[in-house]
């Protein structure tokens, strides 16, 4: 991975890689830093990683070095359209719609770090880059 990227933004897989301190996403990260990106999660992913054993300590220290987007009342508007754009229904694919908006709302060239790479692909259509994990 040689690309500059302005933003990387984290789907709660990446966030999850980050506070298990999973090896693969670390190098990716050393990348980013590397390279000054601005690393981004929405809020509601971190909705989505909250569980009863996550390391809580852990996972406040990782969100200390991101900038967490909010997910207001335009950006759900937004990330509706993204929806209906895509064919996907909110029950299923919400979260990952709010990630897609998010990200296409950022300085680019921007990146989503991300195990679902189908589905961001259509959320995203080819607008930002996806590194799977």
């Amino acid at each position: 991975m040689t690309e500059h990227f302005e933003t990387v933004v984290l789907d709660s897989q990446g966030l999850s890689a980050w506070i298990a301190e999973d090896r693969k996403f670390l190098a990716m990260l050393q990348l980013f830093h590397e390279t000054a990106a601005d690393l981004v999660v929405g809020a509601n992913t971190i909705v989505e990683v909250s569980h009863p054993r996550v390391n809580m300590p852990r996972l406040r220290w990782t969100l200390s070095r991101v900038k967490v987007e909010p997910v207001t009342e335009d950006a759900a508007k937004a990330s509706a359209e993204l929806l209906k754009a895509a064919g996907l229904h909110g029950h299923k694919y919400a979260i990952d719609a709010t990630v897609a908006e998010t990200a296409l709302r950022q300085p680019g060239p921007v990146a989503i770090v991300t195990s679902d790479i189908d589905d961001m692909a259509r959320l995203c259509g080819g607008r930002v880059r996806l590194i799977g994990l």
